[in-house]
């Protein structure tokens, strides 16, 4: 592990932990908001990490949507909310229960603003109400529907059946979002080089409306053009 690699692990415990913290003490929508992009913000800067959308015209200013997002990274989210910060775009995070417990990101995610999806329920009644509570405030909800990271050298794995769900019950429209740049990698190279500069380049898809009957990851795949090719990024 070099020199580099344990301050910046260093510096992302602090800037979880003092977020964290300070949302705790947070119930206002819009500071939720400021204070999660400034975050996002300070964990990508010290990576030397900036955002481009690639297609910014496609990106609604406000509005509530299920967002669905492909993810490689722990930085996914991060990289998310700097692609959303000049929109009115904002709500919880779909998290797994692990994320709750983690000693890195467990105090953050806890008072960030996320609902909890724990698999081992034989009830999820409990979730979906949480959603809704979400959905009524006039929010926006977040998930990766792979479920997990993508591990694989594949662009996308297997969707999860529930974020259709989500949107059927709710009547959300889906806005696709695809991070064209693995995030992995791009992490890795920051680890390594503190001076590298890098770019990740974020696509913006065509709203779907929740009423479509066609798969979501058949949409998610032809949209993003992700059927057989392999990501160049």
């Amino acid at each position: 592990m070099t020199f580099n690699t344990i301050k910046q692990l260093l510096w992302g415990l602090y800037l979880t932990n003092s977020f964290g913290y300070r949302l705790k003490k947070i119930n206002d929508p819009a500071e939720i908001k400021r204070l999660r992009l400034a975050y996002s913000e300070a964990q990508l800067n010290a990576l030397h990490i900036s955002v481009k959308i690639e297609n910014p015209e496609k990106l609604p200013q406000s509005g509530q949507y299920l967002i669905v997002i492909n993810h490689r990274s722990i930085v996914d989210p991060p990289i998310v909310e700097v692609a959303l910060k000049d929109t009115e775009i904002f709500g919880p995070w779909i998290s797994k229960k692990e994320l709750y417990n983690s000693f890195l990101f467990g105090l953050f995610v806890r008072n960030a603003g996320s609902i909890l999806l724990d698999r081992a329920k034989s009830q999820m009644s409990g979730f979906f109400a949480d959603i809704k509570k979400a959905v009524k405030r006039g929010e926006s909800i977040f998930i990766f529907p792979e479920g997990t990271r993508n591990k694989t050298d594949k662009p996308l794995t297997t969707f999860k059946e529930g974020s259709r769900i989500i949107a059927l019950k709710n009547r959300l429209p889906i806005l696709p979002i695809y991070i064209k740049t693995d995030g992995n990698k791009v992490l890795k190279n920051a680890l390594d080089d503190s001076k590298l500069e890098q770019e990740v380049i974020i696509v913006v898809g065509d709203i779907i409306d929740y009423k479509e009957k066609t798969n979501l990851e058949t949409l998610y795949r032809q949209m993003f053009s992700l059927n057989e090719a392999r990501n160049p990024s």
